[in-house]
């Protein structure tokens, strides 16, 4: 499902609602859908306020800098810049560590401004692309906003996309040519670019610890722009988000994997976006959970009755499948281990989250990772025992701890199994 554009879930919402009419009877302002605030709505406002500026075939505006690499049809696959047709300092618009506190109109306001340039290259064999790679190799680097111009083939247009991994953007079109002006290198990709002999895992590391915000990093490493020289390649950038927060994540359970662990159970709780959030810490060797309660009428279960329940977990040798509920499982893994190193202590962890009917798009996989951030830096409630920390959660939560347990890999292997100190 998470494949699938919002608009086009809607738009088979729609078909198969036709003999009602729902949504024509609606028309935005009825809620009959059963959601908070129109998505149709939002999006139309949106363009509205767009689309007169983007009537050209040829757009100049500043950068902040971003760029996209689609994924179909790979190895052949669409690159180019996302430009704005506006000028001055547009960082915000591709710094999704800055949205915190943003509404979801404020966010697709923002992106919908981002014009998709399309150019299409082998992905695996994109030396002999010309000039247009080497632009957008460029821009991925560059460390603030740059003026670019977009050649079209015909007037941008289309849907905004929206998907829960990668951030929205607004309307595309076919590129034949782009230039841009000069910018700075951001110092630490920079250096990753040079160094053709440094594995790309290593660079993504590097940039990291030095300081580099993971957008920055995601942008560069799906433009081959790390790693070594003959092993280069374009990566679609929904793969490069969750990539980059994969890489992290496991870099950083190097060490938090061996730290002395924590010395009670913790509780953190946080609510952005109509999503409500809750970690539990426990004091055991690393084990991970990720559980997310779709509500009805909200992005992922838009026609559902019933809360749609999905989760996927991990103990202490971590896994070797892909996660089904992807990208988050990455981005949430990753900011809860940057809390344990910062302690220099071990957990197991357990994140779990729920979306309620005002979560009406999805805007990324970013919403996870720094949502997850925002929650651990909060002041956490203490307890002695997993009852105490679980009594917590039925107060803060509408889904009791039953619900939770019941759906929970991490919880059912703590309740069940029989461990040493159970013997003292």
């Amino acid at each position: 499902m998470a494949n699938t554009s919002f608009f086009e879930e809607m738009a088979e919402r729609n078909a198969a609602t036709s003999t009602t009419g729902l949504c024509s009877i609606c028309k935005g302002s009825r809620k009959l859908c059963g959601k908070d605030r129109c998505p149709l709505m939002i999006k139309f406002y949106s363009q509205q306020k767009t689309m007169p500026l983007l009537d050209v075939k040829d757009l100049v505006g500043c950068s902040p800098p971003a760029v996209f690499v689609g994924r179909y049809g790979y190895p052949k696959v669409d690159i180019g810049p996302l430009v704005p047709p506006e000028f001055g300092d547009t960082s915000i618009l591709d710094t999704p560590e800055r949205w915190s506190g943003k509404s979801i109109e404020d966010i697709v306001d923002m992106r919908f401004r981002l014009v998709r340039g399309k150019y299409r290259i082998d992905a695996t064999n994109f030396k002999t692309a010309g000039k247009i790679v080497n632009n957008i190799q460029e821009l991925a680097l560059t460390e603030k906003p740059v003026e670019v111009e977009a050649n079209f083939r015909q007037r941008p247009s289309g849907r905004v996309i929206l998907d829960d991994e990668v951030q929205p953007f607004g309307p595309s079109a076919r590129m034949d040519d782009m230039k841009m002006g000069n910018g700075r290198f951001e110092r630490n990709l920079e250096k990753n670019f040079y160094d053709t002999d440094l594995r790309a895992t290593e660079a993504v590391v590097n940039a990291y610890k030095n300081g580099t915000l993971i957008s920055e990093i995601q942008k560069a490493f799906s433009v081959g722009t790390m790693g070594v020289d003959k092993r280069r390649r374009f990566v679609p950038t929904r793969w490069s988000i969750t990539a980059i927060d994969d890489i992290i994540g496991k870099d950083l359970l190097k060490d938090t994997k061996y730290f002395p662990t924590i010395d009670d159970y913790r509780v953190y709780q946080w609510e952005q976006l109509d999503n409500r959030w809750c970690i539990i810490m426990m004091p055991c060797t690393w084990r991970y959970e990720l559980i997310e309660a779709w509500y009805p009428n909200t992005t992922w279960n838009p026609t559902g009755q019933d809360i749609d329940i999905i989760s996927d977990h991990e103990f202490y040798e971590g896994r070797s499948e892909y996660a089904h509920i992807g990208g988050c499982y990455y981005a949430a893994r990753m900011a809860s281990n940057e809390l344990l190193l910062k302690e220099r202590r071990t957990a197991g962890v357990l994140v779990w989250r729920e979306a309620h009917p005002g979560y009406v798009m999805p805007v990324g996989v970013w919403n996870v990772r720094e949502n997850v951030r925002q929650a651990l830096e909060t002041k956490c409630a203490h307890y002695d025992s997993l009852e105490g920390a679980l009594a917590h959660i039925d107060r803060v939560m509408d889904i009791k701890q039953d619900t939770w347990i019941k759906n929970s890999g991490v919880l059912k292997d703590w309740l069940i199994q029989r461990r040493i100190e159970d013997y003292y």
